[in-house]
């Protein structure tokens, strides 16, 4: 019998570092079996030793999310060793430059828009049958409230969020009554990652909450029972 025999599967997106890191391990600490996804094969390694070294369950998946095929071909390989998928945390996502409005680069504004929202709507699409699958399904999307509040020099990325919230509602709202599909929308606030570095590079690092504290409430989401579609800021 195999290592991850019985337990739960769970698929971090973004798990390389920061809260997807956190969110992997404290997935694991949780029971769980987690496929650990993002572009850097060697910080997903270093996650899922330390996650094996705690006894829990890994295997990673070096993904590209913005190479559409790639997605299909993991949801492949996943579906034939498991029959259903019980957590997808959806956190990969790129900021981009900020800036004003009219000097958004065309070429990186796709590349955003390509991750934050065209990519999320390609791993829905690819997994929604293994979470149909599962007895209490749960999908978690991490945003920003620069996608519900629109602050100068932030349109491109709070463009992208706006979008993926969106994206979210929707699919929550078809599943709220034919299916057991719960829809989380989480915004973690102010917290001590590389992305909140690069917006924020002047800021006290030492301030802010750590990762762990907002896996923390994914774990919390990925068991309790809560509204679908509705989104929750930390």
């Amino acid at each position: 019998m195999s290592e991850d025999a019985g337990r739960k599967l769970a698929l971090v997106t973004g798990a390389s570092r920061g809260i997807g890191a956190a969110t992997a391990e404290a997935l694991a600490a949780a029971g769980y079996h987690i496929v650990l996804s993002a572009r850097t094969a060697a910080g997903l390694e270093e996650v899922e030793e330390r996650i094996h070294a705690s006894g829990g369950s890994a295997t990673i998946a070096p993904l590209d999310l913005t190479d559409g095929e790639s997605i299909g071909r993991l949801a492949g390989a996943i579906a034939q060793r498991w029959q259903a998928l019980d957590v997808l945390v959806l956190n990969a996502a790129m900021l981009g430059s900020l800036g004003p409005v009219p000097h958004i680069d065309p070429r990186e504004f796709a590349k955003i828009v390509t991750l934050n929202l065209t990519a999320q709507a390609a791993m829905i699409a690819a997994f929604d049958g293994m979470l149909r699958a599962a007895p209490a399904p749960r999908l978690i999307g991490l945003t920003t409230s620069v996608a519900r509040a629109p602050r100068a020099y932030w349109g491109a990325y709070g463009a992208s969020k706006a979008g993926f919230e969106t994206l979210l509602g929707a699919y929550a709202e078809e599943n709220r009554n034919v299916g057991r599909i719960r829809v989380a929308i989480l915004d973690p606030g102010a917290t001590r990652t590389a992305m909140r570095a690069r917006a924020y590079p002047g800021e006290d690092p030492a301030k802010l909450k750590s990762p762990e504290v907002v896996a923390a409430r994914i774990v919390a989401l990925a068991t309790e029972d809560f509204e679908t579609g509705s989104t929750e800021r930390l």
